[in-house]
C-alpha cells in the first residue's frame, strides 16, 4: 500500500547517505596523521568552563579503534531503523524512544572510559545497551518484549539493563538517573577507598549520568550536583543536548543555554557530540579530573536527534524539514567518521559498502529472531523483582551489616 511505501521512505532517509552524494561543505575534514596501524585525528575546539581542557586538537587512535567505532555507529543506525519499522508495524509497542543521531557520543564515551566504568542513562537507552557489549538480537526482542530479550521482556524500550558491564538503565523518570549516578560513584570511591573518605581521594573507576538539555533544569539534577560536589564524587554529568526538550527549543525552556556552566562550581566542556573523536578527547579527560579525586565533572554533548522525541512524536511541528536536512548533510556523525576512514587510508569505499551490507545482514537476522522469539511465561512477572540472599549488605555505622565482602571497612 501507498501509505506503508512512503512509511518506508522516510524510515531508509535516516539512514546515512551513499558516499557520492555528499555536498562540498560535508566532504571536508579536519586533519589526520597516520603512521601503520596508529593515527591521530584532528578536532574543533572544545570550550570550557573553570577547567584548562584538553590540551591538544589532536586525539590519537588505532586502526581497530576507528573500524571498531564505524562498524557500531552503523549497526546503531540500522538498529534504530529497524525499530522504527517494527514500531509502525505494531511489533513494538509503548513508549519507544530512538537514538539515530547522536550515535558519536555513545561511541566517544566508549572510546574514552572503560568497562569498570558505569553508565545510567534516561529512556533513550538502546544505543548505550548495545555500546556496553550486548547483541542487537536480544535488544530487538526486548523492544517487542519478548523472553529472548535482554532483560527477558520485562523491561521493554526504557529499562534495558547490564550489570556485567556496569550499565544501570534505562530509567522513566525524566533527570531521576542522575541520582542514581551519584550514587554509583559513591560505589566507585568508597570501593577504591574502603570507606567513603572526606574529601579529596582518589577512585580507580567512574559513573557516568546521562541526560538530555529536558532534564537539565530539574531540582534533583541540581541536589544531586551539589552533593556530588561536597564528597568529590567521581561523576560526570553527560548532556546529550539534541536542542529540544521533546518539542521545546532549549532557547524557550533554559535561562542559560550553556549547559557546561550550569552547576557552578562545577568544572564543564561543550564538545561536539557529532565528533566521536572529540567525545573521546572530552571523555579521557573528564575521566582523569574524577579519578584523580577532584570531584564531579560537566560535558555538555552538543548533538542532535533525526527522530522526533518518541515514536508517537513525528518531530516535524516545532522544527523544519530543512533543518533536520541541514543537520544530516553537514553533521552526519556516521558520514563523517567514513571520511575519517578513508583518509586514513584504513577502508576505502567499497569495503564500508561492504560493512554495510554485512551489517544489515546482521540487524535483519536480529530482526526475525525478535518476531520469533517466544513470550515470557507468566510465572517470569514474579521473578529476579529482588535479590537472593545477598551476600553483603552495608550496617548503618559502615562495619556492621549482614555478611562480609572485601571492601567494606572492618573486612
Amino acid at each position: 500500500p501507498a501509505k506503508r511505501r512512503n512509511m518506508l521512505r522516510r524510515s531508509l532517509s535516516l539512514l546515512p547517505r551513499p558516499l557520492a552524494t555528499r555536498t562540498a561543505a560535508a566532504a571536508r575534514s579536519m586533519g589526520v596523521k597516520v603512521d601503520g596501524d596508529k593515527a591521530e585525528v584532528e578536532i574543533g575546539p572544545i570550550q570550557a568552563y573553570k577547567t584548562e581542557g584538553p590540551t591538544s586538537t589532536w586525539v590519537s587512535t588505532t586502526k581497530d579503534e576507528v573500524l571498531k567505532s564505524l562498524y557500531d555507529m552503523i549497526v546503531m543506525r540500522r538498529m534504530e531503523i529497524a525499530a522504527d519499522l517494527m514500531y509502525k508495524s505494531q511489533l513494538i509497542k509503548g513508549f519507544c524512544h530512538l537514538y539515530d543521531g547522536q550515535e558519536a557520543v555513545a561511541i566517544g564515551m566508549e572510546m574514552g572510559c572503560t568497562m569498570n566504568d558505569a553508565i545510567v542513562t534516561s529512556y533513550r537507552d538502546h544505543c548505550l545497551q548495545y555500546s556496553r557489549g550486548d547483541t542487537v538480537k536480544r535488544i530487538l526482542a526486548e523492544l517487542t518484549g519478548k523472553s529472548g530479550g535482554c532483560t527477558e521482556g520485562k523491561g521493554g524500550s526504557m529499562h534495558m539493563y547490564r550489570s556485567e558491564t556496569n550499565f544501570y538503565g534505562g530509567n522513566g523518570i525524566v533527570g531521576a538517573q542522575v541520582p542514581l549516578g551519584a550514587g554509583l560513584a559513591f560505589a566507585a570511591k568508597y570501593k577504591t577507598n574502603n570507606g567513603l573518605p572526606r574529601g579529596q581521594a582518589s577512585s580507580d573507576s567512574v559513573a557516568f549520568a546521562m541526560y538530555g538539555d529536558g532534564a537539565a533544569n530539574q531540582g534533583q539534577v541540581f541536589e544531586a550536583a551539589n552533593m556530588a560536589y561536597l564528597w568529590k564524587l567521581p561523576v560526570i554529568l553527560v548532556i546529550e543536548n539534541n536542542q529540544y526538550g521533546m518539542g521545546t527549543s532549549t532557547l524557550r525552556a533554559s535561562s542559560n543555554i550553556d549547559f557546561y556552566t550550569k552547576y557552578d562550581p562545577l568544572p564543564g566542556l561543550k564538545v561536539d557530540g557529532m565528533d566521536c573523536f572529540s567525545v573521546k578527547a572530552a571523555t579521557e579527560f573528564a575521566r582523569k579530573h574524577c579519578m584523580d579525586g577532584h570531584g564531579p565533572f560537566v560535558l555538555e554533548m552538543n548533538t542532535y536527534r533525526y527522530h522526533g522525541h518518541s515514536m508517537s512524536d513525528p518531530g516535524l511541528t516545532y522544527r523544519s524539514r530543512d533543518e533536520v536536512s541541514g543537520i544530516r548533510k553537514e553533521r552526519d556523525p556516521i558520514d563523517k567518521l567514513k571520511r575519517i576512514t578513508m583518509e586514513l587510508g584504513f577502508m576505502d569505499e567499497a569495503g564500508i559498502k561492504k560493512m554495510e551490507k554485512e551489517v544489515r545482514g546482521l540487524v535483519d537476522e536480529a530482526v526475525e529472531f525478535a518476531k520469533t522469539s517466544p513470550d515470557p511465561e507468566l510465572m517470569e512477572m514474579y521473578t529476579k523483582v529482588l535479590v537472593d540472599n545477598p551476600s553483603y549488605i552495608r550496617g548503618t555505622d559502615g562495619i556492621y551489616g549482614h555478611g562480609k565482602c572485601s571492601w567494606a571497612p572492618g573486612a
